[in-house]
């Protein structure tokens, strides 16, 4: 008989709901974590739609319970942030120091809809008597969790907020990883960031430590915009809905680069209709970077391209995370980067719609589940 907990269950039809769920002993390579704090994004809402039962949940923080008899690199009572994209280390994306996009065990690359078959065992998790998945092999939605070894990192400091902790494993990686790892924004350059919202605070917060000289935050709501100041912004602009492509900002943004452009812009709208809009924010051989993950068809006026411009469209920020982790905590002790400030509220499970609602209405930079 394993643990039973409270977690909650995506049922693929647009709904949840917390129900119990029993967890099991973890096998050889596998983990358990009572997991402390779970930070929200879009996809957690998106899960409910992906036409299957899924414990929910892909970024989170907690303590080790319990370990297999193989692992080594983490012990009973460690405070450990979650990963959800595990590398396999034996691929050829693996091999090549692209862990984010392992060919063997990526939930995005290599299973879709958040799982990979086989990666942690399906029975380890059950509800109503029957196996289920967890969203992104990890479902941080969950008093516990059964994970994989390769999916926990070791939090250098221990006594950190675990609110805090949780958000470094998507929202926090993502932004920051795509201006550090993906652009590798350099000191003194320009950059500018389409949305301020989690994952756009966090490339201006990557783009700030790179050094660079002015950092323009673009976005239709002045709030966000005020955020985005105190996150590392030296300039913003007050965009309007109707502008198509941005190109209006785009103006403003060429009139504050010398007429050039930007060296760097990220997307981090999620808007399919500015897919294409970091293009025209960029001077010639600049860097347009679609941060948010767009995958629906964007029609591309290629005279945006012009001349020598790159567009990226990377995953995860190019996430390694027993190096990025780590890297990112110590920005964070040495007061280089805000993850608590970032959390404008927290919420029990039992209060995860109106956690979900305070999202989709804007109304969060980040919302994080705690559990007691």
């Amino acid at each position: 008989m394993g643990i039973l907990c409270k977690a909650a269950i995506a049922k693929g039809d647009g709904t949840f709901s917390i129900e119990t769920i029993e967890v099991e002993n973890p096998k050889s390579d596998e983990v358990l974590i009572a997991v402390k704090a779970a930070g929200l994004c879009h996809t957690d809402h998106d899960s409910l739609n992906w036409g299957k039962p899924i414990i929910m949940g892909h970024e989170g923080a907690g303590i080790v319970k319990a370990v297999g008899s193989n692992v080594k690199s983490i012990k009973i009572g460690d405070a450990v942030i979650l990963n959800w994209a595990t590398p396999c280390g034996e691929c050829f994306q693996c091999k090549h120091e692209n862990e984010h996009i392992c060919e063997n065990n990526s939930p995005v690359v290599a299973g879709g809809n958040g799982f990979t078959p086989g990666h942690a065992h399906l029975e380890g998790s059950k509800w109503n008597g029957k196996p289920i998945e967890r969203s992104f092999n990890i479902g941080t939605l969950s008093e516990y969790t059964l994970v994989k070894a390769s999916a926990v990192v070791k939090n250098p400091i221990q006594d950190m907020s675990f609110s805090a902790a949780s958000i470094v494993s998507c929202g926090v990686m993502t932004g920051f990883g795509s201006a550090v790892n993906t652009a590798q924004v350099t000191e003194n350059a320009s950059a500018v960031v389409l949305g301020s919202g989690g994952v756009g605070l966090n490339v201006i917060q990557g783009i700030k430590v790179s050094k660079a000289s002015k950092i323009i935050a673009v976005d239709i709501n002045q709030t966000r915009l005020d955020m985005a100041m105190e996150f590392g912004a030296t300039h913003t602009i007050l965009a309007d809905k109707e502008d198509k492509g941005l190109l209006k900002a785009a103006a403003k943004v060429k009139a504050m680069t010398n007429g050039r452009g930007a060296d760097y812009a990220f997307e981090c709208t999620a808007i399919p209709s500015l897919g294409a809009a970091p293009l025209a924010m960029i001077r010639n051989a600049g860097t347009a970077v679609q941060v948010s993950g767009i995958e629906q068809e964007v029609l591309i006026d290629m005279s945006l391209f012009e001349w020598d411009k790159k567009y990226i469209n990377p995953l995860y920020g190019k996430c390694n995370p027993q190096k990025d982790f780590p890297k990112i905590i110590e920005h964070y002790r040495k007061g280089e980067i805000k993850l608590d400030e970032m959390i404008t509220r927290t919420y029990p499970l039992e209060n995860l719609q109106q956690a979900f609602d305070d999202m989709l209405s804007g109304k969060n930079a980040k919302g994080v589940i705690v559990f007691e």
